[in-house]
């Protein structure tokens, strides 16, 4: 007699949450974040409640904070073991996902609930965003228009910096990127001085091998220096929908400073500004979701799912 087919969810790698049920998991965790502190840590259209904190965000900083207690207590073990007073080094939370899914506001308010916990007080956030070659030699590479493209990133650079981190260095200093200018920062940079967390946030982190790649020689990738990685996720028409809004407040506010690399939109109308945004979204974001961001997804330990309005609906945990 023939078996009855098995369905693939039974071989998931992940623990799925409603998120009813994740809020549970916050136990007695207290919300440290106030109503101010939630509208400064919320990104430009994006939403951000304090109900949403609490349910989802509060029970991810109290597994992230017992992971980072573990770690610890390893590392502990192994000073005892090698009878050696090793240098401690950060625990590295990578976050990914698209432009304008609310990549940049979880990793603020990661760091601002993790940075209360009392065992790893000092958290650092690091955006890959600094890490982009400067638009004199995307011009020179033809690319410019493939921005954030995994190829526009200086990941060598990148690479170096990880290790550093991962090797216990203090004082190290990372590229800024400013979004005005849309251009790297000359003048200015990041110092990343032996953190206990450090998050990575950007488009391309979970980044592995590339299909098809005919080099045969070992490769690192950005991902082999994360403890812990989150995908933001959310479906394409939700995504597209807030990248058009964005870019009709920026239009209205940031495109319109004299400094600004987008000034030439600021005098479009609220149609002409959807009708640039849409045709921008289509062919470099949609193009760089689909072919490098999204089969990215299931190689984080996290996935955060939201909804059409910004909210978080579902939570899966990779397994241990």
């Amino acid at each position: 007699m023939a078996g009855k087919p098995i369905s693939n969810e039974i071989f998931t790698p992940y623990m799925a949450f409603m998120r009813e049920d994740w809020a549970k998991l916050r136990d007695q965790t207290p919300l440290s974040l106030t109503a101010d502190d939630i509208c400064k840590l919320r990104g430009v259209n994006d939403e951000l409640s304090l109900d949403e904190v609490q349910d989802v965000y509060l029970p991810l900083s109290r597994l992230l904070n017992m992971y980072v207690k573990a770690t610890q207590e390893l590392h502990g073990a192994a000073q005892t073991f090698f009878g050696s007073e090793a240098q401690k080094v950060p625990y590295i939370i990578g976050i990914a996902g698209s432009v304008a899914v609310g990549k940049s506001t979880t990793a603020r308010v990661l760091k601002a609930l993790l940075s209360r916990w009392p065992n790893h007080p000092k958290v650092d956030l690091v955006t890959t965003d600094g890490f982009l070659y400067p638009n004199r030699i995307l011009e020179e590479r033809g690319i410019m228009r493939r921005k954030g493209f995994p190829e526009s990133y200086d990941t060598k650079r990148l690479l170096r910096f990880l290790i550093d981190v991962k090797s216990g260095k203090p004082q190290l200093e990372c590229p800024l990127y400013s979004h005005l200018t849309y251009d790297i920062l000359q003048d200015e940079k990041q110092v990343v001085d032996r953190p206990d967390v450090l998050i990575v946030e950007g488009l391309n982190v979970l980044q592995g091998p590339r299909v098809g790649k005919s080099d045969s020689a070992p490769q690192l990738f950005v991902s082999d220096f994360f403890d812990f990685s989150i995908y933001v996720d959310a479906g394409e028409q939700h995504i597209e929908r807030w990248y058009i809004e964005r870019f009709n407040v920026l239009r209205e506010t940031a495109f319109r400073q004299p400094s600004s690399y987008f000034k030439r939109y600021s005098g479009l109308t609220k149609e002409e500004g959807e009708a640039v945004a849409a045709s921008i979204w289509k062919e470099i974001n949609l193009a760089n979701l689909r072919a490098n961001i999204l089969p990215t997804k299931y190689r984080a330990h996290l996935i955060l799912k939201k909804q059409a309005d910004h909210s978080v609906e579902s939570v899966l945990l990779r397994k241990l």
